[in-house]
């Protein structure tokens, strides 16, 4: 048995050695694992292009080549000032009052037994003074009474109520309407034909009784109250100044008045 294996081997060298040189390129063998190149990657899903979204109409294709017009920009907004403050609403300006009715001049008509005497007041020297006169004159206060004491060239005096009676006559000049007013000196001056209030020793003790200038006694004034003077009648201021007159300075004949009225300067 070991003589035929021997025989065997030898047999097999002696048929090699008989053939060409050229070898046989061997088989390569099979890469090994570890130097085959990695399979790519699958990207990861956050690389790869959103998935376009579905839409219904056709995508429009881009022209190849086409230059796209920029999209004009807007125009800018202008700056529009801040608007002003709200004026505050002012309330409509009242109108204004009605100026009171200026009371239509008056004038007194002193009605004697020798005439008519007219006298205008002077309401810019004495108001309260003539305001005094003309209510007592509306009420007919003065009428009936008389001028009880006459001086040639000073004046004639009259308004006491006690010269209603004619027997009182000793009284006359000291009657008044129970009642005094104050004062109201003023600039204007006692001349011929201004009518003035009479008092007592007191400045402010004038109530009724007055007195018509004949002559222009001006160391009077700023004594007694000015209040106007005689515009009509100086005739009839000049019979009773002149009227004869017995003590105490009463005239002889009754110088009555008849009235004293208040009217509208004509």
């Amino acid at each position: 048995m070991k003589c035929c294996f021997s025989f065997a081997i030898g047999l097999a060298l002696l048929s090699g050695c008989g053939k060409s040189s050229e070898t046989t390129p061997a088989k390569p063998a099979a890469p090994a694992a570890s130097n085959a190149p990695a399979k790519p990657a699958t990207p990861a899903t956050s690389n790869a292009p959103a998935a376009p979204a579905t839409s219904n109409a056709p995508a429009t294709p881009a022209a190849a080549n086409a230059s796209v017009p920029p999209v004009p920009s807007a125009p800018p907004v202008p700056q529009v000032p801040p608007a002003a403050p709200a004026t505050p609403a002012v309330p409509p300006t009242p109108a204004p009052a009605a100026a009171a009715p200026v009371p239509a001049k008056e004038v007194a008509v002193i009605s004697t037994t020798e005439g008519d005497m007219v006298i205008e007041f002077w309401t810019d020297a004495a108001p309260k003074t003539i305001e005094n006169f003309k209510k007592l004159a509306k009420a007919g206060f003065y009428d009936g009474t008389a001028f009880h004491r006459v001086i040639k060239g000073f004046m004639i005096q009259g308004g006491d109520p006690l010269t209603k009676d004619p027997t009182k006559e000793a009284a006359w000049g000291t009657g008044d309407p129970g009642y005094k007013i104050d004062a109201e000196f003023n600039n204007h001056s006692h001349v011929r034909g201004v009518i003035s209030m009479a008092r007592s020793s007191d400045p402010n003790s004038a109530g009724s009784q007055f007195f018509i200038c004949h002559g222009s006694p001006t160391q009077l004034d700023h004594q007694y109250t000015t209040f106007g003077k005689l515009i009509k009648g100086d005739d009839v201021l000049e019979k009773i100044a002149t009227t004869p007159t017995h003590a105490p300075d009463r005239p002889d004949k009754r110088m009555g008045v008849i009235s004293i009225k208040i009217v509208p300067a004509s």
